[in-house]
């Protein structure tokens, strides 16, 4: 595969931009697969990594998913619903308020309803076969690859951006 161009998040739109993407994305939580698929969507925003959007049928184990009180706001996508997940393999594990998505997005991002975004970690995050790191901060959930070039919001002194 050659590589891929850079990306720089500076010059990516705001209002942000919903595109498909057929990227491969898996995730794999303590080696077990969690979600699959090369069918998801991305969100392309000013200074942020992409946010990818898995559909609910690219998750392997979709009763280990439970939706929690947790909500947020997204002036652009609308409010959040978050979900708990509990290891396919042990069940003693659970992870709450790292995966998210929207039952009623604005009109849009209305191809994303209830499509699922997984923040990079607890689990690990691939695009390409790339282990992808985590938006610096706990606030983002954009998935940093090597093809991303120039800072991110997220860490120290970026709140502002």
């Amino acid at each position: 595969m050659p590589p891929k161009p850079p990306l720089n998040p500076r010059n990516f739109p705001r209002p942000p931009l919903l595109e498909q993407t057929t990227r491969h994305l898996q995730i794999k939580w303590d080696g077990e697969l969690i979600a699959d698929t090369k069918e998801a969507y991305w969100v392309l925003e000013t200074t942020h990594p992409p946010t990818y959007y898995l559909p609910p049928t690219s998750v392997n184990y979709p009763s280990s998913l439970k939706k929690t009180t947790h909500s947020s706001f997204c002036e652009w996508k609308g409010s959040a619903t978050y979900w708990a997940i509990t290891h396919p393999k042990n069940p003693s594990k659970t992870v709450n308020n790292r995966i998210w998505s929207y039952e009623s997005p604005t009109k849009s991002f209305s191809a994303i309803k209830d499509y699922l975004s997984f923040y990079a970690g607890p689990w690990d995050c691939y695009v390409d076969g790339e282990l992808v790191q985590p938006q610096p901060g706990d606030f983002y959930g954009g998935w940093v690859t090597k093809e991303i070039q120039g800072p991110v919001k997220g860490g120290p002194g970026t709140w502002g951006w």
